[in-house]
């Protein structure tokens, strides 16, 4: 079949879908992208600012999803470069490791949740939407079957505008939030993409001081932060003293804890 006959096949299924509301795309999408890379997973959630970001679509079992949808949404999304990079407008292909802060993977986030995922890599296409909302179609691959090749990921990327194209005419908005979530989410309202540290406003913390919190827990150094917020690095270490000593806490593993604290009281 040419790239032309996929297109359309693509076209006509997104096509019935609309009209009537069963969802036949995201697997008529994964068969297609499966016809030319292989890939384990395919998930793909909506993102607007920072609430709780709405499953659109998956392929996990039970127990996986779990890990990959359930434990994701109650916080760990906040922390997701994948996250960041949809709320920040991104659009097109992108891996993983070109998105994640330079200690990402020694990360307290990493080491306590992203690992549960045994995934040697994630990779996505990422689709902004109207107003500020945006999805992310994400493929992953298990420990066992490596991470995407060179030629894999070239291949991806040429598909990128084809896959943005579809995802839109399927997605042009994001489903309204339920009343139920409406209301879990009255405290994690939208806020500029750079101050994500919207959940540390019960602490004493000053507004600077949460822009180093959010930042280390995404996993970046002390260099990358002075880089993000332009300031010297000798300055984020007095920040993040005060941080730790405003929070009883000895090391970035008790900031993950306290991190985790809040999402947990905030989910009850």
């Amino acid at each position: 079949m040419s790239r032309n006959d996929e297109y359309r096949k693509l076209a006509g299924v997104v096509s019935a879908t609309r009209e009537t509301g069963g969802d036949l795309f995201g697997q008529a999408m994964v068969d297609w992208l499966r016809e030319h890379v292989e890939f384990d997973h395919c998930v793909i959630f909506g993102y607007r600012g920072a609430s709780r970001p709405p499953l659109l679509f998956e392929t996990f079992s039970p127990a996986e999803s779990h890990v990959f949808v359930a434990l994701y949404q109650e916080g760990p999304y906040l922390l997701d470069p994948f996250h960041h990079a949809a709320v920040e407008r991104k659009e097109g292909f992108w891996r993983m490791r070109e998105l994640a802060p330079d200690r990402f993977y020694a990360s307290e986030y990493f080491r306590s949740y992203y690992s549960q995922t045994r995934l040697a890599e994630e990779v996505g296409f990422f689709v902004p939407l109207a107003g500020k909302d945006a999805l992310v179609l994400s493929l992953m691959r298990l420990s066992a079957s490596g991470p995407f090749g060179t030629a894999d990921a070239r291949l991806l990327r040429d598909m990128a505008p084809a896959v943005i194209e579809f995802a839109k005419l399927r997605w042009p908005a994001l489903p309204a939030d339920e009343p139920a979530e409406a209301k879990h989410d009255e405290t994690i309202t939208a806020v500029n993409e750079f101050d994500r540290a919207h959940i540390w406003k019960s602490l004493s913390l000053t507004p600077r001081e949460k822009h180093v919190v959010d930042l280390v827990l995404q996993g970046h150094s002390t260099e990358s932060i002075a880089r993000a917020m332009r300031i010297v690095p000798g300055t984020v270490k007095v920040h993040r003293r005060n941080i730790y000593r405003k929070l009883k806490i000895k090391s970035q593993a008790g900031l993950f804890a306290r991190f985790v604290e809040i999402i947990d009281a905030r989910i009850r």
